[in-house]
């Protein structure tokens, strides 16, 4: 199934002035919906303190926001994981460059069950063989006698991709899956079915339990130093050195009022990471 949420945000363009260089501005944003409700919170926050400037969120998944960006139809791609090396060979054939990289946020990937579910634990070995179908019932995990349902992202979602390479260790998902396009609909469902699991950023954190991995929780202190065993950083890719209101943007994201929002967003801020 292939799903593309789109979220537009536009604010009524009120000039005090004619002529102005922030009149009609759009930036043009596509790409992860792991990010799409943590960009969609910046770029409305970013509006209301600059009149003029108008900016486009738009999800999809990241392999979507990358061709996007690749085929000049958005000006930053939102990632949640690094660039594959055939998508790097066509930003470089295309633009004879790489573009630039921004971390925008730390994230944890969270693993989600139902609240109902007295599974509390598992290892990285455990999670690995339940998403690749080695094991099926969570009674083998110390749970109720009862088939998983396993939900994962769209192949298009950086975090599929992530967690494939990650966890799975390069192997095949298992084909008995149950797939969503959104985290939130991952969120969803799970809330909604006793014996399913699923993975998404550590901000989602409503409606579910997230498991701990290894005996480690996903939480704030755990994702910095590194001792929670998925952790990731979120992008924001560009083709070529930015203009000078893209640029203003982006820095504003990494300045302390940006990074306030990925802190309210559930994210973790740049500043409080080594990187």
């Amino acid at each position: 199934m292939i799903y593309k949420s789109i979220l537009f945000l536009f604010i009524t363009l009120i000039a005090g002035c004619s002529g102005s260089r922030l009149d009609n501005y759009t930036i043009r944003i596509a790409g992860s919906d792991t990010m799409l409700e943590l960009t969609s919170n910046l770029s409305e926050v970013y509006m209301k303190e600059h009149p003029g400037i108008s900016i486009q969120v738009e999800g999809g998944g990241t392999a979507e926001g990358i061709k996007s960006l690749i085929n000049g139809n958005s000006d930053i791609c939102t990632a949640s994981r690094n660039l594959e090396p055939e998508e790097s060979k066509l930003l470089a054939d295309y633009y004879h460059s790489v573009g630039l990289i921004y971390l925008i946020a730390k994230d944890g990937l969270s693993i989600y069950v139902n609240p109902a579910n007295p599974v509390k634990n598992l290892t990285m070995n455990q999670l690995k063989d339940i998403f690749t179908g080695k094991i099926n019932n969570w009674k083998t995990l110390g749970g109720k006698d009862t088939t998983i349902i396993i939900v994962t992202r769209n192949p298009n979602s950086g975090t599929y991709l992530y967690f494939k390479e990650h966890v799975l260790l390069g192997e095949n998902y298992t084909s008995v899956s149950i797939v969503e396009a959104t985290t939130k609909a991952i969120v969803n469902y799970i809330s909604e079915h006793s014996n399913a699991i699923g993975y998404g950023g550590m901000g989602f954190n409503k409606k579910v339990i997230h498991l701990k991995i290894n005996g480690i929780e996903s939480i704030e202190a755990n994702v910095i130093n590194d001792t929670y065993p998925i952790t990731r950083y979120l992008h924001f890719f560009i083709t070529n050195t930015p203009n000078k209101i893209v640029k203003e943007f982006i820095n504003w994201v990494l300045s302390p009022a940006g990074q306030s929002v990925v802190r309210k967003s559930g994210y973790i801020p740049l500043w409080e990471n080594k990187l």
